[in-house]
């Protein structure tokens, strides 16, 4: 199965990007998704917990980020054991192009396959249902990034940097002049 779309976020590529890489971000995103743990900042395992049709399957996989070229796209793949569901595996390729300073286009192709229990659903409920998961990822998406780049504190602007003030120069002492006191002028005139 293939889908293919695009949305638009009101938040900056950089937030974005940040939030298609953190694992708290793609928890709260994911449709049943219960835990994500990032073993390094490409690799993650995932529980996620899924109704298709009669079925209701808890998956168990790992994810994968590569062809990273930040912060501007990536591939990201999964593999996930249901047991006896079957299995579900599939990548999404998404692309991030800056409309403006604070807007975002996001756009995605996404292919899946599924085997298993799921598979005998049929091809029809099947990408429905991938089809209805991937448009609850992508708004709840759109709509936690935006929170989280408005609630993250602007950078404050460089202030100016006042110089000290210039010390005025040490002024030089005065010699005192010896100005003749009437004491001193009195013995002054005695002598003479």
């Amino acid at each position: 199965m293939k889908m293919s779309g695009s949305q638009v976020i009101d938040a900056p590529r950089e937030a974005v990007w940040k939030g298609l890489n953190d694992p708290k971000v793609l928890q709260q995103c994911i449709p049943g998704c219960e835990s994500i743990v990032a073993s390094s900042p490409t690799q993650m395992s995932a529980k996620v917990v899924l109704k298709i049709g009669p079925v209701k399957a808890a998956f168990k996989g790992s994810v994968t980020l590569s062809d990273i070229k930040a912060p501007e796209s990536y591939r990201i793949s999964g593999k996930g054991e249901g047991g006896f569901a079957g299995f579900a595996s599939g990548g999404a390729t998404v692309k991030l192009t800056a409309n403006s300073a604070s807007e975002t286009l996001m756009e995605y192709d996404v292919d899946a396959q599924v085997g298993g229990k799921i598979a005998m659903l049929g091809s029809r409920l099947v990408d429905s249902t991938a089809q209805s998961l991937a448009n609850q990822f992508f708004d709840k998406f759109a709509t936690v990034v935006k929170q989280s780049a408005a609630a993250a504190p602007k950078k404050p602007k460089a202030k100016a940097v006042k110089k000290p003030a210039k010390k005025p120069a040490a002024k030089k002492p005065v010699k005192a002049k010896k100005v003749p006191t009437k004491a001193g002028k009195k013995s002054a005139k005695k002598k003479h």
